[in-house]
């Protein structure tokens, strides 16, 4: 007799799971909360505190960053990446999150690297005010390999619709601000991987004098939210429009936020590029204009702001000891 174990699939482990996680969902809980982790559906109230609300949603993943934290053991750093590259997806509008939803599939279920996994989502849901609501955990056996899985996240955000940030008052002359990225972000792993790896030949453990830390801590350093920054700027009016600098670097996602007839002019002698940059591009000899599409040569989010206000934005980042900086400007 052949039963679901046999075939790849331990409903214990997953039963396991739950019950490892449901303390770390209850931790993120926000008052709009209605179910626990284990209802088919999460349930969530607006509280009505927002006239014309409308809610933004979206939805990704953190690539192949997930090979690094294969070859490290290290997981929960992951979870926080996937949230914080979700809350800034929908910040970029203007929208606060609301909750969150993962997505966690491997081949054989390991109840520690899921807990892992889930402890990173739940700190990251709990430094954003975001309740992990609910979410999914598929044993796949035979689709992926041993050891590694894939995991997604869903984001639902609210915004009132007179907040809107969708660059379409972006006009000539308007500035572009820069916020500092934290690293690699969660984009251009494959040809970071391949350089470091194949091409050096080194190791997670490997130390590189020009980065002063281990090749694992520098690669699985987590992409940052950028909502304490920006959130105290989104009810002055004051930002016309943003772009969170993910796959395709600042050449493709700058120009996603102008409306038809504006072009983004990016100063590059206006930051100095973090050494991890220079440090792949050297190593893998890698063209100006391939690294500006493959990375965000640590310009994490850009700002647009009129040039009446761009003082007072900067200002106001600065406060709070934010390093923003003038990055160019709208033609």
């Amino acid at each position: 007799m052949v039963d679901y174990r046999q075939s790849g699939v331990d409903i214990d482990a997953g039963n396991e799971v739950v019950r490892r996680i449901k303390q770390l969902a209850k931790s993120t809980y926000t008052p709009g909360v209605l179910s626990g982790i284990g209802s088919f559906g999460g349930l969530f109230a607006l509280d009505g505190s927002v006239a014309d609300p409308v809610l933004v949603a979206s939805a990704d993943g953190v690539g192949t960053k997930l090979k690094v934290a294969f070859m490290t053991g290290v997981h929960d750093s992951i979870g926080v990446d996937l949230v914080n590259h979700c809350v800034n997806d929908i910040l970029v509008q203007g929208a606060r999150p609301l909750f969150f939803l993962d997505y966690l599939a491997t081949g054989r279920l390991s109840p520690d690297v899921a807990e892992q996994i889930v402890r990173g989502v739940a700190e990251g849901c709990r430094a954003n005010r975001c309740a992990l609501l609910g979410g999914e955990t598929a044993e796949m056996p035979g689709f992926y390999a041993d050891g590694e899985y894939d995991v997604a996240g869903f984001i639902v955000g609210l915004v009132p619709r007179a907040q809107v940030i969708d660059g379409r008052s972006i006009v000539a002359g308007d500035v572009l601000i820069g916020l500092p990225s934290s690293g690699l972000h969660t984009n251009g792993y494959s040809l970071a991987r391949r350089i470091v790896f194949d091409h050096l030949g080194l190791t997670v453990t490997s130390v590189v004098p020009d980065l002063g830390e281990s090749v694992g801590e520098t690669l699985l350093r987590p992409h940052r939210s950028y909502l304490p920054a920006v959130s105290p700027l989104l009810e002055r009016g004051w930002i016309k429009g943003m772009a969170h600098i993910t796959g395709g670097g600042l050449t493709e996602n700058l120009p996603r936020t102008m409306p038809v007839g504006r072009v983004p002019r990016v100063d590059h002698a206006s930051w100095d590029v973090p050494p991890l940059f220079t440090w792949l591009q050297r190593a893998g000899e890698i063209a100006d204009d391939e690294m500006f599409r493959a990375f965000n040569m640590g310009v994490g989010l850009v700002l647009v702001a009129g040039a009446s206000d761009a003082d007072a934005v900067l200002g106001a980042l600065r406060a709070t000891g934010e390093p923003a900086w003038a990055l160019g400007q709208v033609d």
